[in-house]
């Protein structure tokens, strides 16, 4: 398939053309404001319109700065899969936190599927969000067996797994119900998809009708204190002087405090769709196919026929640089243009004369947490700094309740997270930053992680 010649990662949502892209409010870049976010991802714009929807006479003065154009990085990168872990995730973290822990997390990202929804229908955001069924389908005994019995053992001892949460055992139907070659078994719940840069850049001219002022092509170097208590922005275009900061920079670190805490990884996805007046066969499902230990894709459909899919660990892990400690959005990762020809014909039923193929390919920077949870809330002993970054490849079913209880903070509504509904895993605490161990190789590369 060739390629553009231009960008070779170009993500297909970047290919909606913005005004925004590299917007400047002003040719200066303010000296003073109330507030720096730095970020125009999700997590950046969803706080600072939560910071300025509310006009109660006391809207602070936001700067939202960008190192790059406007929502390129993994906000305008991902799969668009607003997804919640459940089944899954439940069992990982029963054992990592407990069983109150791991129900709160499961029941905020159930929340998340409701509240984006909300968001877009009060919002009319025209973003082509979608409410639909995840689908998660097991082609290998190794990893379906101990899922099964975890989640029935689970079940039997009362954790409360969501009522549309449902398990299909028989091979037959998981594979007629899902459509998936070899399927020996599936789980489906509800989830949504949506076009992720359209959301955001949505929501960010929202927050310039309310006066924010965006500067993109404006990376932060330093961040410090000021004498009077401020805090002082540092970037190539001279300083910026704040009375509080928002860093939303998932993966791209800018914080001491958080070096060993943060690993940037590299992913990939791609949109695949049949030749032009040709019709797509039937597919309404969002999906994750699981082939084996730390081997998943996972992907949307779109009601142009088309899908996007990311994934391809069996590409992605094969050399240790390929993905880890990465930032290096701009080149293919090798193989995985190959890994993604003829997907859809490999692995649905009645894709195979469809002639579907990759119209698109890219990659993009995930911000991996040490402890795998994302790291929210105000860092210790620095008043008026704030972090909600670290969303370790999982930030669409995050992210938004995570902005609504920063900009809570910010604003001083809220004293502390304690008041909202942030899982407590999220929460920074000096406990948390002394830790030394980090998951992130387990974790993404599980059986492989010795080799790596």
């Amino acid at each position: 398939m060739p390629l553009p010649q231009d960008n070779p990662t170009l993500p297909f949502w970047l290919t909606h053309d913005s005004d925004l892209a590299k917007h400047r409010t002003t040719a200066e870049l303010p000296r003073e404001a109330d507030v720096v976010i730095v970020g125009s991802g999700y997590s950046g714009a969803s706080t600072a319109y939560q910071l300025l929807e509310k006009d109660d006479g006391k809207r602070p003065s936001v700067v939202i700065l960008e190192a790059r154009d406007t929502s390129s990085g993994a906000s305008g990168r991902n799969g668009g899969h607003l997804k919640p872990d459940i089944y899954l995730g439940a069992a990982i973290n029963e054992k990592s936190f407990g069983t109150k822990a791991a129900a709160d997390l499961m029941q905020f990202e159930i929340d998340q599927v409701v509240d984006v929804k909300r968001l877009v229908e009060k919002e009319n955001i025209d973003c082509d969000f979608e409410l639909t069924r995840a689908v998660d389908v097991f082609t290998d005994r190794r990893v379906l067996d101990p899922v099964v019995a975890a989640f029935k053992d689970m079940k039997a001892r009362g954790f409360p797994f969501p009522d549309d949460l449902h398990y299909i055992a028989d091979p037959k139907k998981a594979e007629q119900v899902s459509g998936v070659k070899g399927a020996l078994g599936a789980f489906s719940f509800t989830s949504g998809s949506v076009w992720p840069y359209k959301m955001i850049l949505h929501l960010l001219r929202r927050c310039l009708e309310w006066g924010a002022n965006l500067q993109t092509h404006t990376p932060v170097g330093t961040i410090s204190s000021a004498r009077d208590g401020r805090w002082v922005v540092n970037t190539p275009r001279g300083p910026i002087t704040a009375k509080k900061v928002v860093v939303a920079t998932n993966g791209y670190n800018i914080l001491p405090e958080l070096a060993s805490k943060i690993t940037p990884t590299r992913g990939v996805a791609c949109r695949i769709a049949v030749p032009e007046g040709k019709r797509a066969p039937h597919l309404n499902n969002s999906y994750a196919i699981r082939y084996g230990p730390g081997e998943y894709d996972y992907f949307i459909s779109r009601t142009d026929g088309s899908v996007v899919v990311g994934g391809a660990k069996q590409a992605v892990l094969a050399k240790d640089e390929y993905w880890h400690n990465n930032i290096d959005d701009a080149t293919l990762i090798p193989g995985a243009e190959k890994y993604f020809d003829n997907y859809m014909q490999r692995m649905f039923n009645g894709w195979e004369d469809s002639g579907a193929r990759v119209t698109d390919i890219w990659t993009g920077i995930m911000g991996y947490s040490a402890d795998l949870m994302p790291w929210v809330g105000e860092m210790p002993g620095k008043p008026g700094l704030f972090v909600t970054v670290a969303f370790t490849g999982h930030g669409m079913p995050r992210v938004l309740g995570c902005s609504t209880a920063i900009a809570g903070l910010v604003r001083g509504d809220i004293k502390s997270l304690k008041e909202t509904n942030v899982p407590q895993t999220f929460w920074i605490t000096e406990d948390r930053l002394q830790e030394k161990r980090s998951s992130v190789r387990e974790y993404m590369a599980n059986s492989r992680a010795s080799r790596l």
